[in-house]
């Protein structure tokens, strides 16, 4: 019989209030406290911070504080990739930042997700699904990254943009709903 905590990673409908899912919550919380107050540290003394929470860092990564996520333990950012002030990341499954990516202020990656059918949904069980944003991607201030959504490498998502579906490699999206831009 699979935890509340291992149906949650794998993307499974889970109770977020099981109490292993809060006390690793409640751990994140006290670890942002302590990166949000970082303001005046190094970019490599945040990133040392980053790597006690997070599932991978590469050199050079850097998140400007503040920044909130759920857990931290689901996110993996490449190398020299770089998140501006105020994005959130809801990673109750994997969210895959690759190299040199850069994040604008404001940037919200979700994973989490609930399901369509009414009675399902009045449960309160929830889900997530993975997000994958590749290397050389730029994202505009105040995107929106919803669950499911794969970034290809070297593409481009514009300022205020809500991604309901995979980007290719290469392509600029903009809008709400995101679209292709001719060129």
């Amino acid at each position: 019989m699979k935890t509340e905590k291992q149906k949650m990673l794998d993307g499974e409908l889970y109770n977020a209030n099981a109490p292993e899912i809060q006390a690793d919550h409640r751990a994140a919380m006290a670890w942002l406290v302590r990166y949000n107050a970082a303001l005046g540290a190094t970019a490599g003394e945040r990133r040392a911070l980053l790597a006690e929470r997070f599932a991978s860092v590469g050199d050079g990564a850097e998140i400007r504080p503040p920044f909130h996520c759920d857990y931290g333990f689901n996110i993996r950012i490449g190398r020299g990739s770089f998140m501006n002030f105020n994005c959130v990341i809801l990673d109750v499954v994997a969210v895959t930042i690759g190299d040199k990516t850069q994040i604008g202020p404001g940037v919200q990656i979700l994973t989490a997700d609930h399901p369509r059918d009414p009675a399902t949904r009045a449960t309160g069980l929830e889900f997530g699904r993975p997000v994958v944003i590749g290397d050389n991607v730029w994202i505009g201030g105040g995107a929106l990254i919803l669950p499911g959504v794969t970034v290809g490498n070297d593409a481009i998502i514009g300022a205020g943009a809500v991604v309901t579906r995979d980007v290719a490699t290469g392509t600029t999206v903009a809008g709400n709903p995101a679209r292709r831009l001719a060129g």
